[in-house]
């Protein structure tokens, strides 16, 4: 049965929101509604909402659509402000007006509806409320009283992140959404700030923690803290004063629950989720929320399957939403990385800096911006940043697309064969610039799977000799690398398909295992001997042998395989390396054995032909390889002559806990180029031509290896030249292959227009 008598907790846009679509919905309903502040008390100024919540609410309660939309003040610029330069990137579209003047708009409406509002009053104890009516609604906020008082049914998870802000205002309507760098003397402080009316605009101020102290405004009180930041950003804001409500400096916190429902009681808003707001969504995500839910309870007679609808709706938009939110406060948290970048690309970066704008949609929104930016970069006229060609080492490669290393489990006895012939010539025909092989092992007993490739005789360096020739001689421009591995505690496994990571269903079969520690896998696997000192070098002289071998079979490139908790990876993560020798221990004894293996391979690889290392940036797991380690590594595999660094993660222990999402292993390899000045390889969830052009034009990357897309399509790269309609150098058609480079005509999809249309 649909709920009749109905309690909401919170009188914010989300409670007032909701309560009145569940009154319009069932007039007969009985809602109340408790809010502990006054009508108008508020935090914050102005709210900005978009054409898709605004579409919504037109579409729910036309009557608070028509009171919103003569309040709206819009605009379509960003400006970025950065040492004096103002860019300005147009056709955003923004729409804001001020928050109290929002929340009279809904209360205005309850109180029309016949919903029962009762400000500067405590709703009565949650137990009571679930027991008086049918369904309490919490939009309590993001320090939510309902959420703390049953926290074992919503499993809250709630983080608190490093940078301090304040909300304030300004006597001034800015020309456009603003942001501005202040570089101080004490560290980077920047202003977000927006129009809400003909005559006022939202200021936030926000600045790294350490900053906010060095400073001094955590020693002002709130009048001299307001003061100061009027007069640090005196330019944006003409000299005109900040004003506060009750301002207060804040850490942002960021709000996860496992469950938004638990019986009757329902979370919205920031009371189930937050995001950053340098995306502007809290007001938005609590509105659409309370749409939602009066939606779900209109379509489910019952409430419990109602409110399992409505989260199940709901719980993938926010998810998304939050993704693109933590990128976004990171980036800002992160702001110093890019401080010196050239001052357009600094403007893309910011602007691309949640991966909502791309470098697609920026170029329909404002092509004269995105064409300025691309300049800057050096892309020649006509040519999407994918394709501008890039040096590694010695090694000129044609774009800045990756066919990233992928396990094929299709050689015998480590020979590749006419699969791997088929498989890495038709990705070089696909026009990516660098084609790189599966982890081609070392040795016999450092094969993952009886079907994994090797280069430990000449026969598999032979057959690896006629692969590398088809490249050469039929894709000329393409280049192809080799990655090197031994895969230590994760080998004599089954077939990927077959049952991944579980040892072979024979005893006989399976081989002894060496690692860093005797430390199995997971339950079941077998557990590996500790590598001996004499050991480790006869792992060191197969490398060697092996390099030997592919520098004979005319590789373009070697890759050190250091990731996914391979051997050297097992060395190089405190989880899987317990010595006590001098392999062991800190971060420095731990990478003594890795930087053996490439100092002996570089040896005898030539010198001409670039070395790069794959690294697992993070091991998703407690007291394991961090960030901060991946930084450090890829400093000490640079100085031993690695030309990049290509940017995985995890795969190290199994109980892992990775955050995916799209680009989710960006930001890893964003930070070593940020703070090492070390190229990289960016891997993880890069999917489409877009996501290539923009994170290369933001500087988060140099190259970008992409694996699945090519297992979809391997000519993936030469389809996006042709959907951008490029024809240039960076991909290039193979002859026989040319009459392709359209994409081919399709049944017609239209229906003829009308011959006449006569006036009515």
């Amino acid at each position: 049965m649909r709920p009749r008598r109905i309690a909401v907790i919170g009188g914010g846009p989300g409670g007032l929101y909701a309560a009145a679509l569940l009154k319009r919905l069932g007039p007969d309903r009985e809602i109340t509604l408790w809010e502990r502040n006054a009508p108008h008390d508020t935090f914050g100024f102005g709210v900005v909402l978009s054409d898709e919540t605004l579409g919504g609410i037109e579409h729910a309660d036309p009557v608070v659509y028509a009171a919103l939309r003569d309040e709206f003040v819009r605009w379509d610029d960003i400006d970025i402000v950065h040492r004096g330069v103002r860019h300005t990137s147009g056709g955003h579209g923004f729409a804001a007006l001020g928050r109290r003047r929002l929340l009279e708009i809904l209360q205005d409406r309850c109180r029309r509806l016949g919903v029962d509002l009762r400000f500067r009053t405590k709703a009565p104890p949650l137990d009571r409320l679930r027991a008086e009516y049918d369904l309490v609604v919490a939009a309590d906020g993001v320090r939510s009283a309902t959420r703390t008082a049953c926290a074992d049914a919503f499993g809250p998870h709630i983080e608190e992140h490093r940078n301090r802000y304040i909300w304030l205002a300004a006597d001034v309507a800015l020309g456009a959404f603003r942001f501005e760098i202040a570089e101080t003397r004490h560290g980077v402080m920047q202003l977000h700030g927006y129009p809400y009316s003909d005559s006022e605009s939202t200021v936030i101020v926000e600045m790294r923690d350490e900053v906010w102290r060095a400073s001094g405004l955590a020693d002002l009180d709130v009048r001299e803290s307001v003061a100061a930041c009027a007069k640090i950003f005196g330019d944006a804001l003409g000299g005109r004063a900040l004003k506060s409500n009750d301002s207060s400096w804040l850490t942002f916190r960021t709000v996860v629950n496992d469950r938004w429902s638990h019986g009757n009681c329902v979370l919205i808003g920031d009371a189930a989720h937050t995001a950053h707001f340098s995306i502007g969504s809290g007001t938005k995500l609590a509105v659409e929320d309370a749409l939602a839910l009066a939606a779900c309870l209109e379509e489910h007679p019952a409430t419990d399957a109602a409110l399992r609808a409505y989260e199940a709706e709901r719980r993938p938009v926010v998810a998304s939403t939050q993704r693109a939110a933590l990128a976004s406060l990171t980036w800002f948290e992160d702001l110093p990385r890019y401080l010196d970048q050239p001052p357009r690309q600094f403007a893309f970066n910011l602007l691309t800096r949640s991966r909502r704008v791309t470098h697609d949609n920026l170029r329909l929104r404002d092509a004269r911006f995105t064409e300025s930016v691309e300049k800057e970069f050096g892309c020649p006229e006509g040519t999407p940043p994918m394709f501008t060609p890039f040096r590694l080492g010695g090694l000129r490669l044609r774009n800045r697309v990756v066919v990233s290393p992928m396990d094929m489990y299709a050689a015998v006895d480590g020979v590749p064969g006419d699969f791997h012939l088929v498989h890495l010539g038709a990705r070089a025909l696909g026009g990516a610039g660098l084609i790189m092989t599966e982890m081609v092992c070392v040795s016999p007993e450092g094969r993952i799977t009886p079907g994994c490739a090797g280069l430990y005789t000449d026969e598999q360096g032979a057959a690896w000799r006629r692969i590398t020739e088809f490249v050469h001689t039929r894709a000329p421009g393409a280049a192809i690398g080799v990655q090197l591995g031994h895969s230590g505690r994760k080998g004599s496994t089954r077939l990927m398909w077959e049952g991944i990571d579980e040892p072979l269903p024979d005893p006989a079969d399976n081989w002894p295992l060496v690692a860093a520690s005797p430390i199995p896998y997971k339950p079941g696997s077998q557990t590996p001997a500790e590598l001996t000192a004499a050991r480790l070098g006869e792992i060191r002289e197969q490398f060697v042998a092996a390099a030997r071998r592919a520098a004979r079979a005319d590789f373009d490139l070697l890759e050190l395989h250091c990731a996914h908790g391979y051997l050297l990876s097992g060395f190089l993560s405190p989880l899987t390396n317990r010595r006590a020798d001098a392999y062991g221990g800190s971060l420095e004894a731990r990478l003594r054995f890795p930087l053996e293996v490439f100092d002996t391979v570089r040896e005898v690889w030539p010198g001409d032909r670039p070395m790069t290392v794959r690294i697992s940036a993070t091991d998703w797991a407690e007291g394991g390889t961090t960030a901060e380690d991946a930084v450090v590594l890829a400093r000490a595999f640079a100085a031993h002559g690695a030309a990049a660094i290509d940017v995985s993660t995890g795969q190290v222990v199994a109980d892992e806990r990775p955050a995916y999402g799209r680009s989710y292993q960006v930001p890893y390899a964003d930070r070593i180029r940020g703070e090492t000045g070390v190229p990289v390889i960016s891997v993880g969830s890069i999917s489409s031509w877009d996501d290539v052009n923009s994170l290369v034009l933001a500087g988060r990357t140099d190259l970008c290896a992409l694996a699945r897309p090519h297992l979809y399509d391997p000519h993936w790269t030469l389809h996006a030249a042709a959907e951008q309609g490029y024809t240039g150098p960076g991909a290039g058609w193979p002859d026989p292959y040319r009459a392709g480079s359209r994409p081919p005509r399709t049944g017609r999809l239209d229906t003829p227009k009308p011959r006449l249309v006569l006036p009515s």
